[in-house]
């Protein structure tokens, strides 16, 4: 049954279209896909997202009744693809990072399975997350109570699942740690070794509307700045930034970061070309 999937995959990279002989039983047997193990599907879903043709493997998928029709082939897919209720600022934030994917894989840089899988989930532990903190417990530790549901309700036990998660869950809980922007906080998280994974989801963020433009702006200058550079640009947030309420300066997120993560909807010197 996987070779389902395969000549979906083919059929999207080199860009044929099948034969209505080979198309016909396709179509026809697409239920037994439901006998394949789950992690053996999990790992033809990355080979489809890696190829550099994500975008023409998922139109692919959509004409073949694979995703969009709750036949639950493909979990990951239908969650970030077709959410129930339709999400199209969720839909545009997937689309955006598929189509990112196609750009590196096309300029012969790495893509990480890990960023591709944050990218689809986010919005999951969003949901997750807003609905944790109504108990009014600390946003961190909601966090990662929600990261560590979600992880589990969608990636499952699948090989590799422990690097998987360590990745996936450094990129979203460094999220509400690109809002604190002071002396203390901005080296350390500028110096973490997933530090670009994180900056380019915050960029495709800022990209899709879910949070300011200039935040993603300000962290580029400030990787890319020299010690002086980013010492103007701390003293800049210090002169703008209002004195801080004791909630705050205990390090809750800034109310307007807290607001666009709950919206329903390289370390310094990295090349651009390492994996995120």
């Amino acid at each position: 049954p996987v070779r389902i999937v395969r000549a979906v995959r083919f059929a999207a990279k080199l860009g044929f279209a099948l034969e209505p002989s080979t198309e016909r039983p396709l179509r026809a047997t697409t239920a037994l896909l439901a006998n394949v193990p789950v992690s053996r599907l999990f790992d033809e879903m990355v080979k489809l997202l890696q190829t550099g043709h994500a975008l023409a493997s998922i139109e692919q998928l959509r004409r073949y009744g694979l995703v969009g029709t709750g036949q639950g082939v493909f979990p990951v897919l239908e969650a970030a693809l077709a959410p129930t209720p339709p999400n199209p600022q969720r839909e545009n934030f997937v689309r955006l990072a598929l189509q990112d994917t196609d750009t590196r894989v096309a300029e012969g840089r790495p893509v990480a399975p890990s960023y591709m899988l944050a990218c689809m989930l986010w919005h999951d532990v969003q949901e997750r997350w807003t609905s944790l903190r109504q108990s009014g417990d600390a946003p961190m530790p909601t966090l990662q109570q929600a990261v560590d549901a979600v992880f589990d309700a969608r990636i499952g036990d699948i090989s590799g699942r422990g690097r998987l998660a360590a990745d996936m869950r450094e990129i979203w809980l460094m999220q509400p740690r690109f809002e604190r922007r002071t002396a203390a906080s901005a080296p350390s998280l500028a110096a973490q070794p997933r530090f670009r994974a994180g900056y380019d989801f915050l960029r495709l963020r800022a990209d899709c509307g879910e949070l300011p433009a200039e935040l993603a702006d300000w962290w580029e200058d400030y990787h890319l700045g020299s010690d002086e550079d980013r010492e103007a640009l701390l003293q800049d947030v210090r002169s703008a930034t209002p004195p801080r309420s004791k909630r705050a300066a205990a390090g809750e997120p800034h109310p307007a970061g807290t607001a666009a993560l709950a919206a329903p909807h390289a370390v310094e010197g990295e090349s651009s070309s390492a994996p995120r």
